[in-house]
């Protein structure tokens, strides 16, 4: 019998790979679980994923509106609603006036404004805006994050895929799904953190134990590979090889004083959090710009709490007082930083919630959800700002021309990041999942009027 033919002798190998794995780290006084909590699986994303192609966009920032922003209101302003639209520094491309600031930086984003969508309810919609395909009851579906995570591999020790905040603490239910990698490993689960914005925000410690030094790895490494050479003799040497990877990226992690640095907000000046903001939308978006100039590949900034543009009432009052304005300060400060830091040009910037809003507004003055068509906000990576994609009708109610899938829109950036966009991955029923799902379940075209 083939040792692939039994589940037993399956089981028991990935029992022994994760000995080891905690026999490691815990030479190093580190035990597993915390390791992995705070990204170290993401070193085996290096040595199984491919190298990275040369391409202009390098990583990913995903501001999420978590609830669905409304798309008449913010980015497809119609004659029902009370807000105007206003100019931007973009020709012929005009925003709501909630978001002022925004209005100088549009040349560098791009609107579409005819996605649809299928799914009505917040956590269907999630799964599909992040994962690019509808929620099926027998299989979870890998994340965008996750994808660009396994494609790319790691820069400078980082870890690739990070989310700020921790979803739990935003109460965003079912939002695991849309952050972990499902069956192409968990080695490509995103690395959740906490709040940036609380004065008590901290990491596990991206060190070594005060107690062990450099110097002393070695010896403690050759002490694991006694432990593990019985194993040796009856394994085969590929599966060693990416334990050996494991071992050698974590403790790159750990020796790698820009790992630390790049979480440490402490490093900014007091100047640049006022600009994005002493709030969790701004100084998550502070972070995941941190990150990515370090080498993050993919970073959420998930700021905004559980349902705050999920807005079935008061939808203007609350656009007005309290959500833009988180945005129009964060957002304008992120690209201003991109610009000026030379990171514009190698980082994607994609702004979105999970779905649009009801043309109709309800007698509680608020929209209710809608994904027939709705608006989103990307650019940067080498994808062309200043444009508008596609169009609703005279309503906002309907696409007009040019429907644009998700998958459309993931094509449209993983061509930004030389990623094989027509590409599947083989799922464990045995069916081509498309890393880029457009419509009626067929890989996903670029947008032409972007890259």
């Amino acid at each position: 019998m083939k040792r692939s033919d039994c589940d037993h002798c399956q089981g028991a190998s990935h029992t022994r790979r994760d000995f080891l794995r905690a026999g490691t780290l815990s030479f190093l006084g580190i035990g597993l679980s915390d390791f992995l909590r705070f990204g170290s699986a993401q070193a085996l994303a290096a040595v199984e994923g491919a190298a990275a192609p040369r391409a202009k966009a390098q990583a990913v920032i995903l501001v999420w509106l978590e609830g669905g922003i409304s798309h008449l209101d913010s980015w497809d302003v119609k004659g029902n609603t009370g807000f105007r639209p206003i100019s931007t520094n973009a020709p012929g491309v005009q925003i709501s006036e909630i978001f002022p600031n925004l209005a100088r930086h549009m040349d560098k984003l791009s609107i579409i404004r005819s996605l649809k969508t299928d799914e009505r309810n917040h956590p269907q919609g999630t799964i599909q805006t992040l994962t690019g395909h509808r929620p099926n009851p027998a299989l979870k579906f890998p994340s965008f994050g996750s994808i660009v995570s396994k494609e790319l591999g790691l820069r400078n020790n980082m870890p690739p895929f990070v989310v700020v905040p921790t979803p739990t603490e935003s109460d965003f239910f079912n939002y695991q799904e849309a952050y972990q990698a499902s069956f192409i490993g968990s080695e490509y689960d995103g690395m959740i953190l906490p709040d940036p914005s609380r004065p008590d925000f901290h990491l596990p410690d991206l060190s070594l134990p005060k107690s062990i030094t450099a110097e002393a790895i070695d010896d403690r490494r050759t002490m694991l590979k006694i432990v593990d050479r019985w194993f040796r003799r009856r394994e085969e040497l590929a599966e060693f090889a990416k334990m050996d990877a494991f071992e050698e990226q974590a403790l790159k992690m750990l020796l790698d004083p820009r790992v630390k640095q790049a979480f440490d907000l402490s490093q900014e000046s007091e100047q640049t959090k006022d600009r994005y903001g002493r709030h969790r939308v701004g100084q998550s978006v502070l972070l995941a710009r941190r990150l990515v100039e370090s080498g993050c590949r993919f970073v959420t900034a998930a700021g905004y709490k559980h349902g705050q543009w999920d807005t079935h009432n008061d939808n203007e009052d609350r656009l007005r007082r309290t959500l833009a304005p988180l945005l129009d300060q964060s957002l304008p400060a992120l690209m201003e930083d991109l610009k000026q830091r030379g990171l514009l040009e190698s980082t994607v910037v994609l702004v979105t919630g999970e779905f649009g809003r009801t043309p109709v507004v309800n007698p509680k003055g608020g929209r209710d959800h809608w994904p027939d068509c709705w608006s989103l906000v990307v650019g940067g990576g080498g994808i062309r700002g200043g444009c508008i994609v596609g169009a609703s009708d005279k309503d906002g109610a309907y696409v007009a021309d040019r429907p644009v899938s998700i998958g459309d829109l993931y094509a449209t950036v993983y061509k930004a990041m030389g990623i094989d966009w027509t590409k599947t991955y083989m799922s464990p029923i045995a069916r081509p999942v498309y890393i880029a799902n457009g419509f009626d379940d067929t890989a996903g075209t670029p947008l032409k009027e972007l890259i």
